[in-house]
């Protein structure tokens, strides 16, 4: 019994309920709270808001009687159980009572404390037990419904003499067919040798007369001879003497199971997406490789490869797009390889390539070659021709590491190497390649420090009205000045930065400077020029990045209108919906908005319509190209017009040599920057510029 027994006493004579209460006081440690109600409709009202343990009910109340009496007090407390309370006359009402619900029943007249007490705990004990068998009973009827097992029984000779419905469907042998035939015929069961597990002579199938189960590789041979795995499970059966008289067999088919289990070994080994082996199969393959490739005076190689510019194609296109490169990719790289080879994919667009049994570092080299020539063909994509290259950095065992992890290291430090010396290029590993991991390590840390210590500053190039000459802006181009390196270009920082989440911090710094710039030229009565400032990809997803950059503008006391954000098309293109957002919002507060880089990316020009874009700005290869390549002069030609269709002002990016203006001036081009007119000089050297009201000496059209 719990403590504090909670009873309900539904009864409406006084006499009764003192009497009934008293006896429960005269009854040795029995703990409990009572409650006495005189109606039911008060009883009713109780339960619908508090628990009780029991009820002791009246069957002749007020406001209801008899039976009906007993079906109200279970609908108000279906768990509770329930004593009926009933004078001499009324045991025939209080037997229909118990069919009714009602755990038990007392005469009054004839009530005593220790029965009142017994009889308490008796009807709580009994309610708690029909509920259990209830629960049971619903669990087994539940359970004998769901079964999807095939069940054959035998006699004590091994003929069957039962299949269930699955087990014929699973067999092919129907019921009438079955019984009486050997189980040899109808439930074939075979090993992973295809050798029978019963056989025609079995006198019994649990020899030892106990409950067994088959191997986990056993198959059934269906009577149209296809094969099934299955699991099972035999058992005795005996008669109510207990001797032995036959075999039950439960099998259920596995094939689903079995299929899950090989999948999801496969898939702790191998890439999802391109069903390479992954770094952890690839780890295993290159420590066999290295243990075996003494034995044969064999050398071993690694080739870790990168693809040059994935991330413009998986952002501009689509990740849909990506991934189907990288399959595409991943498949040429199995077919330059042999079958001893392993090509894996370490994730995004990285692929690390084992060489085993290697004979000379020549042999690696060719492969290699032959990797960056198949990696460069055309990759043909949802009807569209896609262009990658990869670098290769290679190392082999037992020169450049005698373990997996520091083989892959250092042809990943190779890898960068090729990175650097040009792309779509292999390297060997070399020891000093370290020094150099260690140097961009280095300057990793340099940079965590310099914002605090106030390294950066601040160039700026003009840009320049190719018609008159005047300068319509500045450029704001961030550098370093090392303590101990010196000046620092972007190129050998950024990327750096961009790598470990400092180029967010550093961003907002050159906003903010370049902001305070050209205020400070204002102030200093100089003509008011527009401020662009580049942002990464990473700065333009941050979400303070607006916040940022509206506090750099009133902390600088800055008319909007005199600053241009620089994004290159990738940027816009990825997340269109969220880009859109932000543009409509710098766009409604006056900043303005140039697409840097214009015609290197891979998109459609819808998004000039759809995203509200002042400028954009031509990609100084094609300028650089424009007297040597007559492609590339009509590609500049149809972006001018294209963009003064649209009312975009067009600003060409790289002019150095006097033809290239020449050609932009014929071609009524906006402005342009470039070593032609000034390479990025500091503030100083910049106002001076300004000084001259703004006159860069350029060329007059030439007539016609």
């Amino acid at each position: 019994m719990a403590e504090h027994t909670r009873i309900l006493l539904v009864e409406d004579n006084p006499g009764d309920a003192r009497l009934l209460r008293e006896m429960l006081n005269d009854v040795t440690a029995f703990d409990y709270m009572l409650m006495h109600l005189d109606s039911m409709e008060r009883a009713a009202e109780y339960l619908g808001t508090n628990t009780v343990d029991i009820i002791l009910l009246d069957l002749g109340l007020p406001d209801v009687q008899g039976l009906e009496a007993v079906r109200r007090a279970r609908s108000a407390s279906p768990h509770a159980p329930l004593v009926v309370l009933t004078g001499y006359d009324d045991e025939a009402m209080a037997g229909r009572a118990l069919q009714a619900g009602a755990q038990d029943y007392l005469i009054k007249g004839q009530i005593e404390p220790r029965g009142l007490r017994r009889a308490i705990r008796y009807a709580i004990e009994r309610k708690v037990m029909e509920e259990a068998l209830v629960a049971e009973k619903e669990r087994a009827q539940i359970t004998l419904n769901c079964i999807g097992d095939a069940v054959t029984c035998t006699d004590i000779f091994g003929t069957i003499t039962f299949l269930n419905a699955v087990a014929q469907t699973m067999t092919g042998w129907t019921l009438e067919e079955a019984v009486g035939r050997p189980i040899s015929d109808v439930v074939r069961i075979v090993d992973a040798n295809d050798r029978e597990v019963f056989s025609r002579t079995s006198a019994g199938l649990t020899r030892h007369d106990q409950s067994s189960h088959l191997r986990s590789d056993y198959n059934l041979i269906r009577r149209d001879g296809t094969k099934v795995p299955i699991e099972d499970s035999l058992a005795p059966i005996h008669d109510g003497h207990g001797r032995f008289t036959g075999s039950v067999i439960v099998f259920r088919d596995v094939s689903a199971a079995r299929a899950m289990a090989e999948q999801i070994s496969h898939s702790a080994q191998h890439d999802f997406l391109t069903g390479l082996p992954n770094r952890m199969l690839l780890n295993d393959r290159i420590e066999h490789a290295i243990s075996i490739a003494p034995r044969h005076s064999k050398k071993v190689a690694v080739l870790f490869l990168d693809l040059d510019g994935f991330k413009h194609i998986n952002d501009s296109p689509g990740h849909a797009v990506g991934d189907k490169l990288l399959q595409s990719v991943s498949k040429r790289l199995v077919n330059c390889v042999r079958i001893s080879d392993t090509v894996s994919r370490q994730g995004g667009d990285e692929f690390v390539v084992l060489l085993s049994e290697v004979e000379r570092p020549q042999d690696v080299a060719v492969t290699a070659q032959r990797m960056l020539k198949s990696v460069a063909e055309a990759h043909s994509i949802d009807q569209h021709d896609l262009h990658i290259t990869t670098s290769i950095g290679l190392s082999i065992f037992p020169d450049d590491g005698e373990d997996a992890a520091t083989l892959i290291k250092n042809a990943d430090t190779a890898m960068y190497q090729a990175k650097e010396n040009g792309r779509q290029s292999f390297q060997f590993f070399k020891p000093a390649m370290n020094v150099r991991a260690v140097e961009r390590q280095s300057i990793e840390e340099s940079l965590r420090r310099a914002l605090a210590r106030n390294e950066f500053v601040l160039q700026y190039q003009p840009k320049v009205n190719v018609s008159t000459g005047l300068i319509t802006g500045a450029e704001a181009l961030v550098r370093w000045t090392h303590p101990t390196r010196g000046l620092v270009g972007p190129a050998q920082f950024i990327p750096v930065a961009e790598d470990c989440g400092l180029i967010v911090p550093i961003g907002a710094w050159v906003l903010r400077e370049a902001c305070r710039q050209a205020r400070a030229w204002a102030d200093a009565g100089l003509a008011a020029t527009t401020m662009a400032v580049n942002v990464s990809a990473i700065e333009f997803r941050d979400e303070g990045f607006l916040d940022g950059l509206f506090a750099a503008l009133a902390d600088a006391g800055l008319d909007p209108d005199l600053l241009e954000v620089e994004l290159t098309e990738t940027v816009l293109m990825k997340s269109a919906d969220t880009t859109a957002s932000i543009l409509k919002t710098l766009r409604n507060k006056g900043v303005q908005v140039a697409v840097d880089d214009f015609g290197t990316g891979y998109s459609s020009l819808s998004y000039l319509r759809k995203f509200p874009v002042d400028a954009l700005k031509i990609d100084q290869s094609f300028i650089r190209r424009i007297s040597v390549d007559g492609g590339d002069a009509a590609i500049v030609t149809a972006i001018i017009g294209m963009a003064r269709n649209l009312k975009l002002r067009v600003v060409a990016e790289g002019v150095e040599e006097p033809q290239e203006l020449q050609f932009l001036q014929d071609q009524q081009c906006d402005e342009a920057q470039g070593f032609y007119f000034s390479r990025p000089v500091s503030a100083e050297q910049f106002a001076i510029l300004l000084e001259r009201r703004g006159l860069v000496p350029v060329p007059l059209r030439s007539a016609g």
